[in-house]
């Protein structure tokens, strides 16, 4: 289900993309495992070369103990206010291409595009349920592997706050006027026909 979106589309598209955006304000609530499991089944049917799937992802529910650990490896704005999501999430890809015994065979050019795929899967599930993600690249990355035991062929890519949209004004002031669905560039600084322009 999506909200009707303020955006502008220069050509018709689903309501589903327009909706999806990145707010801070959450609800708190908490979320059943199996809600969260669907994004995650969502994100499993992602395209990936040769179908190697090389998306992971860890995540800790809102009253679990690993949820204060998951924010404490957020840097300190992020937790400000991801404190309140009801779902967090690290993705990562395997920068490694493997057999079926999980043996490496070879680097994997496109590890982290495949992984972005899968990530933009989950957030567009995530607005069909009326959830909102938040990705994050403020995080500190060093401890998040130490601490999440990240073996070092897997790639942290980001980190995600999922949950219910919250009242803007648990946010500080200078946050609440930020929240509020971003524009885009126009296409035309975006796509091109040929080759790139000069």
């Amino acid at each position: 289900m999506t909200e009707q979106s303020p955006r502008v589309t220069e050509h018709p598209i689903s309501d589903v993309f327009t909706s999806r955006w990145s707010p801070r304000a959450f609800d708190g609530s908490a979320m059943e495992e199996g809600d969260l499991l669907r994004l995650f089944e969502a994100a499993r049917w992602a395209p990936s070369a040769f179908n190697v799937q090389p998306w992971r992802f860890l995540y800790a529910l809102r009253g679990t103990p690993d949820f204060d650990r998951f924010l404490d490896l957020l840097i300190p704005f992020n937790q400000s206010w991801a404190g309140n999501a009801s779902a967090l999430v690290f993705v990562l890809s395997d920068s490694v291409s493997r057999d079926e015994e999980g043996k490496a065979k070879g680097e994997n050019y496109s590890h982290t595009l495949d992984t972005g795929a899968a990530w933009g899967q989950l957030a567009m599930q995530a607005v069909h349920d009326g959830l909102y993600t938040h990705g994050m690249t403020g995080v500190d990355f060093d401890k998040a592997r130490t601490e999440l035991n990240v073996p070092e062929e897997f790639r942290i890519e980001m980190a995600i706050a999922i949950g219910r949209m919250g009242d803007v004004s648990s946010l500080p002031d200078y946050l609440q006027e930020r929240e509020a669905p971003s524009d885009r560039m126009p296409l035309s600084k975006l796509a091109f026909s040929g080759n790139f322009p000069a």
